[in-house]
């Protein structure tokens, strides 16, 4: 039978074991860490600025999310457009030589490369960047534009019975720029809302708003089309008018290439601001979380200190515990 005495010594030793054991595993974790488990106390309670240093940390968060994906639209628009100039950079002074190409052949060459082009720069408007496409405004979920045979389909059925440049120039003109026309009616397929700015910073954002029904695409669908069509057998246009098309189109390419370059300037602008702001954000964030180290951070070497000395008074009382019980370390510790 054991006398209050030894009861109440043995519930004190029980209490003194448990501190220590929840001492230790704190010190521990905070060793690891290098951040006080307890917060709360560590800051005697006023967890303010802890708080307000979360909150930044969490915005900035949000915002590396964001410039990343604003970062990979814009490559992906840049690619695109750069694949655009490239191909009518190398295809317009060509069509402007047409004039002195007499063989029938060679012209129709021309105009079936026009064809090929026009199908690729279709395909680059309809790029997407996550499955989501780029090109189209607030559509993201649908191709920005037609496909060549659709756009050159209905064309075809515009320009019937034309047998002059003018003519076909002034059809041309009225399907593609008529407000609520064919182009806007057949031939883009996106939405005429732009989207949504995207937040960089507290203070900063960016527009990605480069849309296909954009006047530079316009006109150079325009002219690719022009070009195509010259040689269309249903159409049937004479030799003079073919070879005055081919011309006129890789005029009509050629001044679309100035505003184009002046796109790709713009989205080559904003690539920069975006990776500015990036970096802005990245010392931000450093920063605060250095701050936020400083406020909630421990002594290592304190710690240590304070680990060893737990430890110690843990064996102590084991070492007591044990001679009284005569109980194993292991079962001590249980």
């Amino acid at each position: 039978m054991q006398s209050i005495g030894d009861m109440a010594q043995s519930l004190v030793m029980r209490l003194n074991q448990t501190r220590l054991r929840d001492q230790i595993g704190q010190l521990g974790v905070e060793i690891s860490t290098g951040v006080a488990r307890d917060k709360a106390a560590h800051l005697g309670g006023d967890l303010t600025v802890l708080a307000t240093l979360d909150r930044s940390l969490k915005s900035l968060d949000s915002f590396r999310i964001a410039t990343a994906e604003a970062t990979y639209l814009a490559e992906v628009m840049q690619s695109a457009l750069g694949q655009v100039q490239g191909r009518i950079e190398e295809l317009s002074p060509r069509m402007l030589q047409s004039e002195m190409v007499v063989s029938e052949h060679l012209r129709n060459s021309l105009a079936e490369d026009a064809r090929a082009t026009l199908v690729a720069t279709l395909s680059n408007l309809n790029s997407t960047a996550a499955g989501r496409s780029v090109f189209g405004g607030v559509a993201t979920d649908r191709a920005a534009v037609a496909d060549a045979t659709t756009i050159l389909d209905a064309l075809r059925a515009e320009l019937a019975g034309e047998i002059t440049v003018a003519g076909v120039e002034a059809r041309l003109d009225a399907w593609f720029e008529t407000p609520g026309g064919g182009f806007d009616t057949v031939a883009y397929t996106g939405s005429t809302t732009d989207v949504a700015d995207t937040r960089l910073s507290s203070s900063d954002s960016a527009k990605l708003n480069v849309r296909a029904d954009d006047p530079v695409f316009r006109n150079m669908i325009k002219a690719l089309s022009f070009a195509a069509l010259s040689h269309d057998a249903a159409l049937a246009f004479p030799p003079d008018l073919k070879s005055d098309m081919l011309k006129s189109a890789g005029l009509q390419l050629q001044t679309a290439l100035v505003p184009l370059t002046d796109l790709r300037s713009g989205v080559g602008t904003l690539q920069a601001r975006i990776e500015e702001t990036e970096t802005r954000n990245a010392t931000e964030r450093t920063a605060t979380e250095l701050a936020r180290l400083k406020l909630i951070g421990v002594d290592q070497y304190d710690t240590a200190v304070r680990l060893q000395d737990a430890q110690v008074q843990l064996e102590a009382l084991y070492a007591v515990t044990a001679r009284a019980a005569r109980m194993s370390f292991a079962e001590f510790m249980r």
